[in-house]
């Protein structure tokens, strides 16, 4: 059975954990205030969709398709990333909250996330080559065999990032922050 169409819609103040979302293709929709918290998102797909005020804290990505979608303002708690469809993924996030969630082993080359929050957030393995992180807090975040080749950190704070355990060549990072690059040596900075 092939999954719906939709397009061109735009969906405000819903609630999908009384009522699930309809298993579908959604091209150029927009999604408004609307609750996903712990809703099964599985296989649908997301083209050239915008998110605006929305939860969507543990909700299940397992093949779900993410391609030219932005997510504004949104609560993202939990959210495995890696489970998604990861052929054609691209995101752009703008103060959302992204605690919790996992990027373990995602390829998300030259994404902007702005006025994120990263806490006890996973990039384990993750491909964030040329990624921008304006503004970002990243307060126990891990990065492990971490792609970080060119991307910015220049206004980005809270980080703990280990140079001899990622991949940093050509990446940006703040004077005020270098602390973030240098606590796995246990040297004092004055």
């Amino acid at each position: 059975m092939n999954p719906s169409y939709i397009a061109d819609k735009t969906y405000k103040n819903q609630d999908y954990t009384v009522t699930d979302l309809q298993k579908a293709e959604y091209d150029n929709c927009t999604f408004i205030n609307c609750n996903f918290n712990a809703c099964y998102l599985s296989s649908i797909t997301f083209l050239d969709c915008q998110f605006i005020d929305c939860d969507l804290s543990n909700s299940k990505t397992s093949d779900t398709t993410y391609k030219d979608v932005i997510f504004k303002n949104c609560k993202l708690l939990g959210v495995l990333f890696n489970d998604c469809n990861q052929l054609l993924m691209s995101i752009t996030f703008d103060k959302c909250q992204l605690n919790f969630a996992s990027f373990y082993q995602v390829k998300l080359i030259s994404t902007t996330f702005t006025n994120c929050q990263f806490d006890k957030t996973e990039f384990t393995e993750a491909n964030l080559t040329k990624c921008i992180f304006d503004n970002c807090d990243f307060s126990h975040a891990v990065f492990f065999n971490t792609n970080l080749e060119q991307a910015n950190f220049l206004t980005s704070y809270n980080y703990t990032i280990h140079p001899g355990n990622n991949k940093i060549k050509g990446a940006k990072f703040s004077k005020d922050q270098i602390h973030g690059l240098l606590d796995a040596y246990k040297i004092h900075i004055s």
